[in-house]
């Protein structure tokens, strides 16, 4: 496994050091191994999660609080699909599903709602653009 140092992770993916340390603070992606001498050292993996991260903040418009959130709800899936071949007792896993169901429905309307205002503003600046080009005429 190749590992990166925090300059290589920062240069891929055009965070601060700092930002990635703050990443790391706050639990959106887990600590990473670190050397003898106490360097950070990042996988791929790390890589690809930081990328994701920008990626909702920027694309989605998602705060750093409803990013946590999402990965929350990834890891719960992940375990529920890792528990589900063991004797968890039914009940308990209706009522787990039944959580994770809504709070992925809370990510979905959440997502919605950031469409439905980028709409708005796009449909307001082609309304801008129609409006400048007929005053060009």
């Amino acid at each position: 496994m190749a590992w990166l140092k925090i300059d290589d992770v920062a240069k891929e993916t055009g965070l601060t050091k700092r930002s990635i340390r703050y990443y790391e603070e706050i639990g959106l992606m887990k600590s990473p191994e670190r050397s003898d001498g106490g360097i950070r050292l990042y996988t791929e993996e790390d890589v690809e999660q930081l990328k994701n991260i920008i990626l909702a903040k920027k694309v989605l418009g998602f705060s750093l609080q409803e990013i946590q959130e999402f990965l929350q709800i990834h890891d719960q899936v992940i375990k529920h699909r890792s528990n589900a071949s063991s004797s968890m007792d039914d009940s308990l896993r209706q009522a787990e599903l039944t959580h994770m169901a809504e709070a992925v429905n809370k990510q979905l309307e959440l997502v919605d709602y950031k469409i439905a205002e980028m709409k708005k503003v796009r449909e307001e600046l082609a309304s801008l653009s129609g409006r400048i080009n007929k005053a060009m005429d």
